[in-house]
């Protein structure tokens, strides 16, 4: 079960779709348990909370009445036992803190501002946009009329704009000086007396080549706190002055390589459904071992699940696309390519020396050797044995290094460990007297809500009603749950009508010469335009 407070109150019991908490009093109740999650919250602190200074007669029967209302309501979401936990001295929300998007918001923070501290910009900056990434609005943004939630949205705005300071810091340490103008003039326009970030802004714009807008900013920061503070700029704002009038070379930080920090994190263009078990279980095996590989047949989604693996990892993250690839001799240079580590004149050696001296494992293992990188290495089965020859070698020479790979056989090397991609789950084939499962029934399977979600893409006007469940169910069991065959089936909704699908499917459409697989290869022939060629139609991946 999953809980959020930046932004409306939610909870998500699947990892997938959140679900309505109730009313305005029991939301406030879970709101200001899910501020301690973990820990005991005393009883007057909650009356406190939820009543203000002059709370109604009978304020603890009307308490424990809220208690009894959450604990039934929370109930109702799954099997996850009593939440709301009776202590000597008051209730206890008995849920892991990670679990609430206000806490694993400040531990990811918190870690993004000691990696800064200690000189790692593009670790922090992978922690930070992690953090960031958990709001979804102004926290508490349903509960803002309890007495409690105010000062605690306020403290958590402060926590965000501090971790927004941050991630621009790590981003100016990396050279993004001019991606980060737009944003850096939205946050001073909305703040226009936090220093800190008027700072970043002089240095993105001096960085920029735009030293006379620096220059105006500080003139507009000191006219700014001469009306409004009646007081002078800090002393670091200053010397943020004053370097921008020398021109002092520390200003222009050197760019970085295009992959570093959050240019290599791939964004996944679609949901990811069903895939919580394995993304746990990617992650537990991410933080105990150095090489990780997804593995199953072909179109289980084994790539799309380690984008998504890749977008939840805090550090530095970069993506190798295996598919195109025709020659396993190209495995570096593709890596290389993907660091943003081109061929240069110096890299190519002089005739007369050394061919080693541009190999570009060399220049790998060079380049990587001290930097803490998630490397996810895609589609490693049609160049398996020069992928597992690469990741042998720089997983022994660069130890900050870990490597996520998907293919359909392991890499079979020392230290690997694997995590097979299964098929999504599909309900059971249905007795001759039972009847299908009602819609909510059908839905709590992963097939069926990938497809209703991928056919409500290419059909905006599509609800799985009730008729619709035999063909949803006919049409998933006959590809075994096999996301890419349950997404290609669900993008000819543009063409057909969902009987005609599960009938051709199914083989009983009439057409004499619909047996085997045939007519699934046929049907399921329109995949993406932008997709490798291999995984384009169920006929290429087979």
């Amino acid at each position: 079960m999953r809980f959020g407070i930046l932004g409306p109150t939610e909870a998500r019991p699947d990892g997938d779709r959140p679900v309505p908490v109730g009313g305005p009093g029991l939301r406030a109740l879970l709101g200001l348990l899910l501020l301690n999650a973990g820990r005991v919250v005393t009883t007057d602190r909650l009356i406190d909370g939820l009543y203000g200074a002059e709370p109604p007669s009978g304020a603890d029967n009307a308490l424990q009445a809220q208690v009894s209302r959450l604990r039934r309501h929370l109930a109702g979401l799954g099997d996850l036992g009593d939440l709301v936990v009776r202590e000597p001295a008051g209730y206890r929300l008995a849920v892991d803190p990670d679990d609430v998007d206000a806490s694993r918001f400040e531990r990811l923070a918190a870690e993004g501002r000691r990696a800064l501290d200690a000189g790692d910009p593009g670790r922090a900056a992978g922690l930070l946009d992690q953090a960031l990434g958990l709001w979804r609005g102004p926290a508490l943004a349903d509960v803002r009329d309890a007495p409690f939630a105010p000062a605690q949205a306020v403290r958590l705005e402060e926590l965000r704009l501090s971790a927004a300071e941050d991630l621009t810091e790590a981003g100016l340490a990396l050279g993004r000086h001019r991606d980060l103008l737009p944003e850096l003039q939205e946050r001073v326009a909305a703040h226009p007396l936090r220093e800190r970030s008027r700072g970043q802004l002089m240095r993105a714009l001096y960085a920029a080549g735009r030293p006379a807008e620096a220059l105006a900013a500080y003139d507009d920061a000191r006219r700014i706190l001469a009306d409004e503070l009646g007081a002078d700029p800090s002393a670091e704002l200053s010397a943020i002055h004053l370097a921008v009038l020398r021109s002092d070379p520390a200003l222009t930080p050197a760019s970085a390589p295009a992959s570093a920090g959050l240019g290599g994190r791939p964004v996944p263009l679609t949901s990811l459904v069903g895939r919580d078990d394995e993304l746990k279980r990617i992650d537990a095996l991410l933080a105990e071992a150095r090489l990780v590989t997804l593995i199953g047949p072909g179109g289980t989604g084994k790539t799309r699940l380690a984008l998504e693996a890749a977008g939840r990892w805090p550090g530095e993250v970069c993506l190798v696309e295996l598919a195109p690839l025709t020659d396993g001799a190209d495995v570096p240079q593709a890596v290389l390519g993907a660091l943003g580590l081109r061929e240069t004149a110096a890299a190519i050696p002089a005739p007369g020396t050394r061919q080693g001296a541009a190999d570009p494992v060399a220049r790998l293992v060079a380049a990587l050797t001290l930097r803490p990188l998630l490397l996810v290495l895609d589609n490693c089965e049609h160049v398996v044995e020069e992928a597992a020859r690469l990741a042998d070698r720089l997983l022994a020479a660069c130890p900050a290094l870990r490597v996520l790979a998907t293919g359909r056989e392991a890499l079979g090397i020392t230290g690997e460990r694997l995590c097979p991609v299964p098929p999504l789950r599909v309900p059971p084939p249905a007795g001759e007297s039972a009847a299908e499962p009602a819609v909510e029934d059908a839905l709590a399977y992963p097939a069926v809500r990938l497809f209703v979600e991928r056919a409500a893409a290419v059909r905006p006007d599509f609800v799985l009603a009730p008729g619709d469940v035999e063909h949803v169910l006919r049409i998933c069991r006959a590809l075994d749950g096999l996301p890419l065959a349950v997404e290609l089936a669900a993008a000819r909704l543009r063409s057909l009508p969902l009987a005609r699908i599960a009938a051709r499917l199914g083989g009983d459409d009439g057409d004499p010469a619909a047996e085997g697989d045939a007519p699934r290869f046929a049907l399921l022939s329109r995949g993406s335009r932008t997709a490798q060629p291999r995984h384009r139609t169920l006929r290429a991946v087979v």
